[in-house]
């Protein structure tokens, strides 16, 4: 069995769309998902599923649509993926330690999306690139560092959103506390 991280976007987020874990880990069973776990409230899940990620994606929204009255795009990663995804982080120390000291507020984040983006999509995202803002694409996944004024404000992370395909966005801390939860529902 592969250990899964699902990714729900846009679920309580500004008193919107609001999902308690407790409900969304029960379904998550209730659809054939084994050792099911979530992180934080902002829809992650973990869990170990036989399933290959595209039949599993569309049951899991499905279900979840079914279960709460709205869509919420689902996005998974396997454990591996997960790994490499941090281990693939293109940025240099120098420029994290460089975002960091700009900041007080959290400068790096990863965008995964069920797929690679399109030419249109990456022309979109070039043109909101700035020293403050940028990226690099690495498959389906977009890896984003800001300067001084972090991910609220900004020009970069609100193009994800009108993107041809979905895409949710993690901190890096999430990012490595998911990474960690999943090697421990590996053993």
């Amino acid at each position: 069995m592969a250990v899964y991280i699902a990714l729900l976007r846009g679920i309580n987020v500004g008193g919107k769309h609001v999902v308690k874990m407790a409900e969304l880990k029960r379904l998550f069973e209730e659809l054939g998902c084994k050792r099911v776990e979530t992180y934080i409230q902002s829809g992650n899940v973990l869990f170990e599923s036989d399933e290959a990620e595209a039949e599993l994606r569309r049951k899991l929204e499905r279900g979840f649509e079914s279960a709460f009255g709205f869509f919420s795009s689902i996005i998974l990663r396997t454990s591996a993926e997960w790994k490499a995804i941090i281990a693939g982080c293109p940025f240099t120390e120098q420029e994290i330690t460089e975002a960091e000291a700009s900041s007080d507020v959290e400068c790096q984040y990863a965008a995964m999306l069920p797929e690679p983006p399109g030419s249109d999509d990456i022309a979109r995202l070039e043109t909101h690139r700035s020293e403050n803002e940028t990226y690099r694409i690495a498959g389906r996944d977009v890896y984003l560092l800001f300067r001084n004024n972090g991910i609220r404000n900004s020009k970069l992370a609100n193009q994800l959103q009108k993107l041809s395909v979905p895409a949710t966005v993690r901190n890096w801390k999430t990012m490595n506390k998911l990474a960690a939860l999943a090697e421990a529902l590996e053993r």
